[in-house]
């Protein structure tokens, strides 16, 4: 009896089927919920993303916040994309980092064709992680992309959506400034979310959001946003291109 035994324990396993992997892979599909793709891409983007708020000085000459819009982060020393309008004429730039860290930050560079603005923190987390790029050149109408930023002040937020076109021109309200080759989106961006990163559903950054067209006085999404390419963000770095 014990020799059968342990003829028996020494036995060789059954070599695993396809089918028998096939049957385990449906096993998990059906009891535990995979993440979205939309959140999978902004798990990917989030640490990467900083609130910038424009500051001034109150009638008592205590500093107060006069805009917020959003950064994202692309060198891990603390340089930081965002459009020009959110931070123009501020005297005090602050940033608040994905882990609640804050700092000051100078304006570095600008080009305002494209309402870009290159931000300099002054201090920085020690985790710093910069958002990964990439190219436009194979991106089509329907492609999903995600908007990440704060709307209204609130967030981060996160709203998902398709490229509804390519190479677009957009003027502002004021009908002061023309800006061409935009990528079209209809994820929802409303005030506050200038400047954030418009991203793939891998988390790579495909733009800098910095339009809504609204042909009302309103000034909320109703369908039709715009950003500026990666592209154009990257060379106002003095990044090369891709």
């Amino acid at each position: 009896m014990a020799l059968t035994q342990g003829l028996m324990l020494s036995q060789t396993p059954r070599a695993l089927t396809q089918k028998d992997i096939d049957a385990a892979v449906l096993k998990t599909l059906e009891t535990q919920v995979l993440p979205s793709a939309a959140s999978r891409a902004y798990e990917a983007i989030l640490p990467s993303v900083v609130r910038v708020m424009a500051m001034g000085l109150d009638k008592e000459g205590k500093q107060e916040q006069r805009s917020v819009g959003t950064g994202v982060v692309i060198v891990d020393k603390g340089i930081i994309l965002t459009n020009l309008h959110v931070v123009q004429g501020a005297p005090t730039i602050r940033i608040e980092f994905a882990d609640g860290m804050e700092s000051t930050a100078s304006v570095i560079s600008v080009q305002p064709e494209n309402d870009l603005a290159v931000l300099q923190a002054h201090q920085i987390p020690d985790d710093m992680v910069a958002a990964t790029m990439r190219s436009t050149k194979d991106l089509a109408p329907g492609d999903q992309v995600l908007a990440v930023g704060f709307p209204f002040g609130i967030g981060p937020s996160a709203s998902a959506g398709v490229i509804s076109g390519l190479r677009r021109s957009f003027r502002s309200p004021e009908g002061k400034q023309e800006m061409t080759n935009l990528i079209q989106f209809d994820a929802a961006a409303n005030p506050g979310n200038s400047g954030g990163p418009l991203v793939t559903m891998d988390g790579q950054v495909v733009g800098i959001v910095t339009a809504i067209y609204n042909p009302s006085s309103q000034r909320t999404f109703i369908g039709i946003g715009f950003a500026v390419p990666i592209e154009n963000a990257a060379s106002a770095v003095g990044l090369p291109p891709f």
